[in-house]
């Protein structure tokens, strides 16, 4: 993205503006010591019960149940009752010994790090308990390989950052500094019909139509913008709580990511979030989503610093398969010409074509996936 300050070093400068701020707020980090707590002073206060099972990021696979073991802890209090939550949602209530209960599928069909948190309830206290899992795709995601249908051309001083196609017309958002531009372009030429330029300050990033307006994010100012796509005309602004990198709308939904794993979901008259998925195959988190694009029931992201598309399936956060695209434009070739990373995908839905290119590449691709 920003080629002055790679994104991988922006956690780590939050991390250090964060213990700065706390440092001079006179919280921990400041030069007079707290008076201890209860556990520097020796008196932990007993716990009325501990999660036996399932350990601390315990692995699953999708839809696979989760069996929970609660035990009673060193208060030797009794316990009238422990409420089971998963992921936020309650599962069951359990009134006597043993204290068991099932997690089943219709709970862990969704992909991620996922809370298992037990809540002991006695006569003189409440108590809760928190345990992490993380719940992996049930497929072994296969990697598909695409073969070139058509070449266009594509201005190589585009920093592509979103792309998408709409009644004959390309649209393409751009990124940098200074350089930042929402653009209307004619795809057997490459040539610009429109172009509107961002502030300075804003870096560009990913763009999405919905009805017949267009939205575009930016990527560190949390600030978004609605045009009218028939000019271009700032219609609106849009506020978000993290990172903005791609857009796409998936049926009356829009769909952000922020460069990690995540995938927000917003309703787009007041860009309200009111849902998210973690995308993990069947061995890993997959972060670094990038440009997205809503291609036939999945969600296709670009994986920043690689090559790979991953095929999301948004109801579960699974990766059905990838899509190996670094022999298109080879590192060798993009290196004589100034070319960046792989990044943009168009679908023409009426006429079943899929458009590729990346940032300041010279050509954008008409490709068909090998299935």
């Amino acid at each position: 993205m920003k080629p002055d300050f790679p994104r991988y070093l922006a956690p780590v400068f939050f991390i250090l503006l964060v213990s700065w701020i706390i440092s001079c707020s006179g919280r921990p980090g400041n030069l007079t010591k707290p008076s201890a707590g209860p556990a520097e002073s020796g008196n932990v206060a007993p716990d009325l019960i501990k999660i036996k099972s399932p350990s601390e990021n315990a692995e699953y696979k999708l839809n696979e149940q989760v069996n929970v073991t609660i035990v009673p802890g060193n208060s030797g209090k009794s316990i009238d009752s422990v409420k089971v939550f998963f992921d936020g949602k309650e599962v069951s209530v359990l009134r006597s010994a043993p204290w068991e209960c099932s997690v089943g599928s219709s709970f862990t069909c969704f992909t991620g790090r996922k809370s298992v948190k037990a809540v002991a309830y006695s006569s003189e206290e409440i108590q809760s308990v928190t345990r992490f899992v993380i719940v992996y795709s049930d497929v072994d995601p296969v990697t598909r390989s695409y073969k070139v249908i058509h070449t266009y051309p594509h201005d190589n001083n585009a920093f592509t950052q979103g792309l998408f196609y709409d009644n004959g017309l390309l649209y393409e958002g751009t990124g940098q500094e200074t350089g930042s531009s929402l653009r209307e372009v004619e795809l057997e030429t490459g040539n610009v019909i429109r172009q509107h330029n961002l502030e300075a300050s804003l870096f560009g990033e990913g763009i999405t139509l919905y009805e017949d307006r267009i939205y575009q994010v930016t990527w560190t100012s949390k600030v978004g913008f609605v045009y009218n796509k028939s000019d271009f005309r700032v219609l609106n602004k849009f506020y978000y709580q993290t990172q903005g990198w791609g857009l796409t709308t998936m049926n009356n939904m829009i769909v952000m990511s922020d460069g990690s794993n995540v995938l927000y979901f917003f309703k787009p008259e007041m860009f309200e979030a009111v849902s998210r998925i973690e995308v993990y195959d069947n061995e890993k988190m997959v972060d670094q989503l990038n440009e997205l694009e809503y291609i036939n029931g999945e969600i296709w992201a670009n994986i920043w610093m690689s090559d790979l598309i991953a095929r999301i399936d948004p109801l579960t956060g699974k990766v059905n398969s990838y899509i190996d695209m670094s022999p298109l434009f080879p590192v060798s070739k993009r290196n004589e010409v100034n070319a960046d990373v792989l990044n943009g995908i168009a679908y023409d839905a009426s006429g079943n074509r899929i458009f590729v290119t990346g940032k300041r590449w010279p050509k954008l691709y008409e490709i068909k996936i090998t299935e």
